[in-house]
C-alpha cells in the first residue's frame, strides 16, 4: 500500500499524477474490454448496445464486428457508450481522482 502522506516518499508523491493517469487510462479500458467479453452473443452486443443509445444500425453493424476485444474496447462506439462518467456511475474507481482528493 502506498502512503501519500508519508513524508519520505516525496518522490513517489511528486511523480505519482505521471504514474495515476495512464494507469487510470488502462483501467478503463480494461474495464470496457471485459464488458464486451461478458456480452458473449451478438444478440447480447446487440441489445445492450441499443439500450445504451446507440442507433439500430450502428449497433448490428458493431454487434457483428470480429475485431479482438482490446481493439473493440478503444473503438468509438465503446468509448461513447462506456464514457467515463458512466463508468463512474457505476461505481469503477478512478485513481486519479481520488488521489486529487486525499492531496488536496
Amino acid at each position: 500500500m502506498i502512503h501519500i502522506q508519508n513524508p519520505d516518499n516525496g518522490f513517489l508523491r511528486k511523480n505519482l499524477k505521471k504514474i495515476l493517469k495512464p494507469l487510470d487510462e488502462w483501467m478503463r479500458s480494461r474495464i470496457r474490454m471485459v464488458v464486451w467479453k461478458r456480452w458473449k452473443k451478438v444478440k447480447t452486443r446487440f441489445t445492450n448496445l441499443k439500450k445504451l443509445g446507440l442507433d439500430e444500425e450502428r449497433a448490428w453493424m458493431w454487434a457483428n464486428t470480429r475485431k479482438g476485444y482490446w481493439r473493440i474496447a478503444h473503438s468509438p462506439i465503446l468509448l461513447r457508450t462506456l464514457s467515463n462518467d458512466r463508468l463512474k456511475r457505476a461505481g469503477y474507481p478512478n485513481f486519479y481522482d481520488y488521489y486529487l482528493q486525499v492531496t488536496v
